[in-house]
């Protein structure tokens, strides 16, 4: 069954305010906490995955990184910050559009550098493979599902891991 028959065999809204938004708490450690408020389930959305985020002064959602299959689209809506981008960091207000492609060029982190919270709509096309590398970390990642439709399949590795593809395989 595709996305799009399950999303029309769920009864949805279509019109939804974004103080309807389910949050969940989302990070790790001092520097990663966001509040993660899950939307295009809530409207029946089954090509785009939307959400808004909440960040508190200093933290971040996620650490830099960039997609391989999915382009995202940010649009802030109260407060102001950062993104780190391939090219450098930049200033972020109320209003500002900021999108990422696809591929080394489309890296990207946001920050709250300011003393309110930042708040902002992250749009995405809705894919069910992907593959994120994080430059810092020198990690990947391969995700199969989402956080709000579960993961089907989610293994985070060192950038450098390899093996030869007939590794541990009966060859004789």
């Amino acid at each position: 069954m595709s996305d799009h028959e399950k999303a029309e065999q769920q009864p949805q809204q279509r019109i939804i305010n974004i103080d309807q938004a389910q949050y969940m708490e989302w990070g790790k450690g001092e520097r990663y906490e966001a509040n993660l408020g899950a939307l295009a389930m809530m409207v029946g959305a089954a090509k785009l995955g939307f959400n808004v985020t909440r960040l508190a002064p200093g933290k971040a959602a996620f650490p830099y990184h960039l997609h391989h299959n999915t382009e995202e689209v940010f649009v802030v809506l109260e407060g102001s910050g950062r993104v780190r981008l391939a090219d450098g960091e930049h200033p972020l207000r109320q209003g500002d559009v900021v999108c990422c492609p696809t591929g080394p060029e489309g890296g990207h982190k946001i920050f709250n550098d300011s003393d309110t919270d930042l708040v902002y709509l992250a749009i995405s096309n809705k894919v069910s493979l992907d593959i994120v590398e994080y430059p810092d970390s020198n990690k990947c990642a391969a995700m199969v599902g989402s956080p709000w439709e579960g993961m089907a399949f989610r293994k985070v590795f060192p950038q450098d891991a390899d093996v030869d593809y007939w590794d541990g395989e009966q060859i004789d």
